[in-house]
């Protein structure tokens, strides 16, 4: 575990991808450890037991539209868990019964980012200069573990797949696996891999929604993706290029064709 991860707190940051939860991201970034999750109860249920978060906010834009078991899942399962919501009083009144017992609390929007910032630490029971000084501390320790071979992070559902992956990639890089969108996120929040292989038909949190979650992060919006599909036929190749992706490639992948391409789009962003 680096120290990015050990010491900065973590937050679960719940919502639609709209410019509002885009921009509190890249603010709440700057001080915590911030993981995306989509609206998706089983998304969520998934990510909190691999995130563990020490706190949850929820942006309650297009509040009718949300899947009100989020709440009964926290308030059930995870009432340790603080929940700072943010919307206006009329979005918070869609959950009114959810705030009667303190686990959560509503932050009235519009709000500034350091009104946000205040009752983030007033939830976490910190102030802002320790969270202030956490993230300076691990933001050097994750610069000083940034040595030697590039790591490849490969997400599939399919552990042979993984696998075959893994033998293929080692002798050159550090692999690093993940078997669902969610437990990508976290892997990527521990420590960012040079460059992601991503399967793009996966249960719950497929490939679309996996890098949809990783380009609305600031810190991760840049790492070149490429996708790895078993589907080949014309209207899956186009949603998948639609995504704009720096590569794709059919399963099962030959193997020195997929290391030229890695070496290729490493090299073209400068990290080969």
């Amino acid at each position: 575990m680096t120290n990015l991860e050990g010491k900065m707190k973590k937050i679960l940051l719940i919502g639609k991808l709209n410019h509002v939860v885009k921009e509190t991201n890249t603010y709440l970034s700057q001080f915590f450890h911030v993981q995306l999750c989509s609206e998706n109860a089983g998304v969520l249920e998934g990510m909190l037991k691999i995130v563990n978060p020490d706190l949850v906010v929820i942006s309650l834009i297009g509040a009718y539209d949300i899947d009100t078991s989020i709440f009964f899942l926290l308030s059930s399962q995870y009432s340790q868990i603080p929940v700072l919501t943010v919307g206006t009083k009329e979005e918070s009144n869609a959950f009114f019964k959810y705030y009667e017992n303190g686990q959560f609390e509503n932050l009235i929007r519009p709000v500034e980012h350091t009104m946000i910032m205040e009752a983030v630490c007033r939830r976490l029971g910190i102030d802002q200069n320790e969270a202030e000084n956490e993230a300076a501390e691990a933001k050097i320790q994750e610069k000083q573990e940034n040595t030697g071979k590039k790591l490849i992070l490969v997400v599939d559902d399919n552990g042979t797949a993984l696998r075959t992956m893994k033998a293929m990639l080692q002798d050159r890089y550090e692999v690093a696996l993940a078997v669902s969108g969610a437990q990508a996120m976290t892997s990527i929040g521990k420590k960012r891999p040079d460059l992601i292989l991503l399967d793009y038909e996966m249960p719950v949190c497929d490939g679309r929604m996996t890098l949809e979650m990783i380009r609305a992060d600031e810190d991760m919006k840049d790492i070149p993706v490429i996708f790895l599909t078993a589907v080949n036929d014309r209207e899956n190749i186009e949603a998948v290029l639609k995504l704009k992706p720096a590569g794709y490639f059919l399963k099962p992948a030959e193997k020195n064709r997929l290391l030229s391409e890695i070496d290729k789009i490493l090299s073209d962003t400068g990290k080969f």
